[in-house]
């Protein structure tokens, strides 16, 4: 039998934090999930992942607080702090003003995305999973959409808009309708001034338009189409390697034709409803 690769046991190790955020977690522990020495692990950890394995930890948890301080706006910074497993709201606060250079008031009132995005620049082991695809039929959707220009950092700025818009109008319902996000293209090979992000909701009942407000939110529609669709499971970070795999992958043996419309996602569930390792997210690929 082959011995088990550092790199598929250190994704092991980050993938054990990603589900138990709210547990007790020490070096001793998480070397036995490794299956390494403890006086080794936190070396191999760091060479694979450029972080400690602590530092990794709490950038986990202060990543699930920044997300509950942005869209989760009833929540109380105190309880995001305890939920984070910090002792209290001062020391939640250093901890995260040290690591986004904003307090968490701060980012609640106007988070700094660009920055957020550099901290979480981490080098991740691969995850080399299969890749489970079914051909459906798409059905003409009715959607409000707003349109976010520009870098692909300050994505959550508007999708934080059209999560208040979708709050206040209740023309869009979170929990009934469907969240999706349409791209005009890969944001890695285009200038960021070019780059297009459609965040949208479903709309119930057949509507197929919305009253004028001041999020810029339009109505439109998602056309009826035939697609490839695949299920991505984890953070949105790493939607590309399900993207690319689709299209390296799936697609040469398939003998099928790509059609005219952008890759575009459903969100089965948001960032702020579940920790990022239990997000679900389709992936479709137009075909013709």
């Amino acid at each position: 039998m082959c011995k088990e690769s550092l790199e598929r046991r250190i994704k092991r190790v980050c993938d054990y934090i990603a589900h138990h955020l709210d547990g007790q977690l020490d070096l001793a522990q998480l070397s036995e999930v490794a299956a390494l020495s403890r006086y080794h692990f936190h070396r191999v950890f760091l060479a694979y992942t450029g972080v400690s394995v602590i530092k990794f930890l709490q950038l986990a948890r202060l990543k699930r607080a920044s997300f509950q301080l942005a869209f989760e706006l009833d929540m109380k910074i105190i309880d995001i702090a305890l939920e984070a497993q910090f002792d209290s709201s001062e020391a939640f606060s250093r901890a995260f003003k040290r690591t986004f250079s904003q307090t968490p008031s701060q980012f609640r009132q106007n988070p700094d995305w660009p920055n957020w995005y550099r901290v979480y620049e981490l080098t991740l082991p691969d995850s080399k999973g299969s890749l489970d695809v079914s051909i459906v039929e798409f059905s003409h959707t009715p959607i409000a959409y707003l349109t976010h220009c520009g870098g692909p950092q300050r994505v959550y700025e508007s999708a934080g808009q059209f999560v208040a818009w979708r709050r206040q109008s209740q023309c869009s319902p979170i929990v009934h309708c469907r969240t999706f996000g349409i791209p005009n293209g890969d944001p890695n090979t285009m200038a960021e001034s070019d780059f297009r992000f459609k965040i949208c909701g479903s709309l119930p009942h057949n509507s197929t338009t919305i009253p004028d407000n001041a999020f810029g939110v339009k109505a439109g529609a998602i056309p009826a189409m035939r697609c490839a669709k695949a299920t991505h499971i984890g953070s949105h970070d790493s939607l590309e390697n399900t993207i690319y795999a689709l299209y390296e992958k799936w697609l040469p043996q398939s003998q099928e034709a790509l059609g005219d419309h952008p890759v575009f996602f459903e969100y089965l569930n948001l960032i702020h409803e579940v920790d990022e390792c239990d997000l679900r997210t389709e992936v479709y690929l137009p075909l013709v």
